[in-house]
């Protein structure tokens, strides 16, 4: 079995939505949940310091832009982000394309 792809990245939320942010969060949407998990994403967490949430993800798939893709595709996940999206605000410094913005891994234990 090939290894998972460990991912992190960072987004901040509007402070006045920090509350808010939180309660969606408490309990998913169960459709949301679903997709992450048909899409091969495994142990995933979001952190929060601040205003900056922190998330980190495992892939287990064999092709990361085809199952982002697909979950980009879900009607209820676009529903979700329609929700969540007016409370985040991406990094200046993201990539063009990005959202959440791609963290470098620097280090890693087992």
């Amino acid at each position: 079995m090939t290894a998972p792809k460990r991912y992190g990245m960072v987004l901040k939320v509007k402070p006045e939505k920090i509350d808010e942010y939180k309660e969606y969060h408490a309990e998913i949407w169960p459709g949301v949940a679903d997709m992450i998990a048909a899409c091969n994403i495994r142990n995933y967490s979001i952190y929060l310091k601040d205003d900056h949430l922190f998330s980190y993800f495992e892939y287990v798939g064999s092709d990361f832009k085809v199952d982002m893709d697909r979950m980009a595709q879900d009607p209820t996940t676009q529903k979700w982000w329609d929700v969540m999206m007016p409370m985040q605000e991406p990094l200046t410094s993201r990539k063009e394309g990005e959202w959440w913005a791609d963290m470098e891994e620097v280090f890693h234990q087992e």
